[in-house]
């Protein structure tokens, strides 16, 4: 499947993600159109002057909770990458009622809209919380996913077709470890949460690319998980400062020792391949739909896919390559 002369909408197109997707697929696939729904005006002012006269990009103010501004930006698109959300975990918890209508009904407003507006297919961007969630953002993600995995069954004649691409923090972005540990670096201590504290390591691109193969194999109601390294906390902070001192802090409200992707609740359901694994909808009798499993291999009904129990880990001359190559977005992405 091609993106090519086709028009796409990107919900919280002016984020990290929708940035990287956006530059990436105008290289790649040569769109028609790309939308850009935001609710930060600024964001999208300095979005545009980047691709002043590029006549492929619109950019429309917006809010998954409006449904009604939905229902005009998906005017004649044919596909939506769904990457809006509330995702600061404390901003969740304190703001509940907010996180939901954003996380959830915001949801449910996209795929009404989708539906009736005839779009071809629809990618949700999901996270390692939605997976055993601990916390209110990772719960409203689990509703959000089993939100656009049943949306498939209320297309009906329309053929809107909804999956969704689950993966963790990505690599360098604003708030996460490395920019944190770079900033703080000069003063000699790093603080570490847990020192068996594990993470998963993905770079935007890939997580750009995993979008571009859901929309190239989905039939609907698959959640897809890109196979990807493991880092130690520690490992990560000797490579950026291997000088300092490790003050352990203590885990934060909401924090887990070890992301986890898939657990055994889902391995059920969950099939392997190359480079990633593809959780089939437990509804419908869609697990054994032999269109979506294709050429997948069922994992053991016990598999779990966290970043400890990982079979693959990204060493440390890996990771300082990655920083030297990526110094200059690092904690702007």
């Amino acid at each position: 499947m091609s993106l090519s002369n086709s028009t796409i909408l990107v919900t919280g197109g002016t984020g990290s993600f929708g940035q990287r997707f956006v530059r990436m697929t105008l290289e790649r696939w040569k769109p028609k159109k790309i939308i850009i729904l935001s609710r930060d005006e600024m964001k999208q002012w300095e979005m545009a002057k980047e691709y002043a006269g590029d006549n492929r990009l619109r950019f429309f103010i917006g809010d998954v909770r409006d449904r009604e501004r939905l229902y005009r930006a998906l005017d004649g698109v044919d596909y939506v990458v769904h990457a809006a959300a509330t995702k600061i975990v404390p901003t969740a918890e304190y703001n509940p009622f907010e996180c939901i209508k954003t996380n959830v009904l915001g949801a449910m407003n996209l795929i009404d809209a989708c539906i009736d507006k005839r779009v071809k297919r629809v990618v949700a961007l999901s996270t390692d919380k939605a997976s055993a969630p601990i916390n209110l953002y990772g719960a409203s993600k689990l509703a959000s996913d089993k939100l656009f995995v049943a949306g498939n069954s209320y297309s009906g004649d329309n053929q809107t077709t909804f999956s969704v691409v689950r993966y963790g923090n990505v690599m360098g972005s604003r708030g996460s470890v490395i920019p944190f540990f770079l900033s703080v670096r000069d003063t000699g201590t790093l603080p570490i949460t847990d020192p068996r504290m594990t993470r998963f390591m993905i770079s935007l691109e890939e997580g750009v690319e995993l979008v571009w193969h859901a929309f190239s194999d989905m039939v609907g109601g698959e959640i897809y998980v890109k196979k990807i390294p493991s880092m130690k906390v520690t490992d990560i902070a000797r490579v950026v400062a291997p000088e300092a001192r490790h003050d352990v802090i203590g885990i934060r409200p909401g924090e887990k020792l070890h992301e986890q992707m898939i657990g055994t609740e889902d391995a059920l359901y969950t099939y392997e391949y190359d480079s990633y694994f593809k959780i089939l909808p437990a509804i419908n009798n869609w697990a054994t739909s032999v269109e979506r499993i294709k050429n997948g291999r069922k994992v053991s009904d016990d598999f779990i896919y966290s970043s400890d129990n990982n079979v693959e880990w990204m060493s440390d001359a890996q990771l300082a390559g990655w920083i030297d190559e990526n110094r200059s977005r690092i904690g702007k992405i």
